[in-house]
């Protein structure tokens, strides 16, 4: 096992800090290899958001390494900061200014068009490429309304013929990509299908077609589709149980330790009041680092093995467990979320006590917490 620090936040030497976010490079590279043999497609590793908070260069690297072809951003600056290190692949980026756009053709990054105007501002920049022209399938967020397409096609094939652009590929997105039942993500691809039809027919011959994410690269049957963009289950989110490894676990240290009496309340507003006399002990993590305040009374984290439950309000940056009679000293590691292999709770666990999704918890880890990275052999 190796282990290199972040850039989020590089620890001072001789100071390895209170808590810390460590990513496991290997899960990625084992998810991306899942992926592969199990769909027997390219694979475009999606990085946005930093990585779902994992680090976008670090797992950009990895997911390559394991034989992605592509890489997805949501913002051009993610696409930028992926190029200045050094990263070669196709990127495709989906959300850009206009102002940002000769940035973007410098550094050969493919940019997504959804209407005639937004290709004619792509076309007035001559330094991009490549364009992806995005269909509307069923999402009704980004992309080209069906009686639109046509349209949009054969504008784009009359500014390739000029040798102003080229389509390089054509996309749409799921609605319910994270369904078991692929009911509406077949009349997507449906819809897919025929507006693929229509831009050859409009003289286009893209290299690339999209559209499934993580689930629906398992659950369509998609074979005239040339890639799969792998996002959550790039990073373990293994929402259908095919085997993904997390790559995250989130850990800390207890800072401080005290005994109460029966009666005495714990944190703001004493939601908590202890029913017995019981040992507490004090997080250094709070919802300034992506601790969801919303998941008090629910949450529990694991110290010496022990599953102990968050007793009262998460504040901005502390919390404070009820260790009951466990011999617990200030230093204890303390795991937030693992892979639930030691049984640890999960980033899983934590959407639940909060409501929401694990991309959600990921994404909201916040830059005072260090990533470290590792590789488990």
């Amino acid at each position: 096992m190796y282990l290199v620090q972040s850039r989020h936040r590089p620890a001072a030497r001789g100071i390895t800090g209170l808590s810390e976010a460590v990513v496991d490079l290997s899960a990625v590279r084992d998810n991306v290899r899942t992926f592969r043999r199990r769909v027997g497609q390219n694979v475009m590793a999606v990085v946005k958001a930093d990585a779902f908070g994992h680090g976008a260069v670090p797992v950009a690297r990895a997911a390559v390494e394991a034989g992605a072809g592509w890489l997805g951003v949501a913002h051009a600056d993610e696409a930028l900061q992926l190029r200045a290190a050094g990263l070669r692949v196709p990127i495709l980026c989906w959300l850009y200014d206009v102002s940002e756009l000769v940035f973007l053709g410098d550094v050969e990054v493919d940019v997504s068009v959804s209407s005639v105007a937004e290709l004619q501002r792509v076309v007035s920049t001559p330094s991009v490429h490549y364009v992806h022209l995005k269909l509307d399938t069923g999402l009704h967020r980004a992309g080209s309304a069906p009686d639109h397409w046509i349209e949009l096609t054969r504008t784009a094939a009359h500014y390739e013929a000029l040798g102003a652009v080229t389509v390089r590929g054509i996309w749409s997105h799921l609605s319910h990509g994270d369904s078991a039942d692929a009911v509406q993500s077949t009349r997507q691809l449906q819809l897919l299908r025929t507006g693929v039809g229509l831009a050859r027919r409009a003289g286009l011959r893209p290299d690339v077609v999209h559209l499934a994410n993580s689930s629906g690269a398992v659950t369509l049957d998609a074979p005239d589709t040339d890639l799969m963009r792998i996002g959550a289950g790039l990073y373990g989110i293994d929402e259908l149980g095919i085997g993904l490894r997390p790559a995250m676990r989130l850990v800390s240290k207890v800072a401080q330790v005290r005994r109460i009496r029966a009666g005495e309340g714990v944190s703001y507003g004493h939601d908590f009041v202890a029913d017995r006399d019981t040992t507490v002990a004090l997080v250094p993590m709070g919802y300034a680092d992506g601790i969801p305040r919303v998941a008090a009374g629910r949450a529990s984290v694991q110290c010496r093995g022990v599953r102990m439950p968050v007793a009262g309000r998460i504040a901005m940056d502390q919390f404070v467990v009820d260790a009951g009679d466990v011999a617990v000293e200030p230093g204890e590691p303390v795991t937030l979320f693992g892979d639930g292999s030691a049984g640890e709770p999960t980033a899983a666990d934590w959407a639940d006590w909060a409501g929401t999704i694990p991309h959600e918890i990921y994404c909201g880890i916040g830059n005072r917490v260090p990533r470290r990275y590792e590789e488990q052999r």
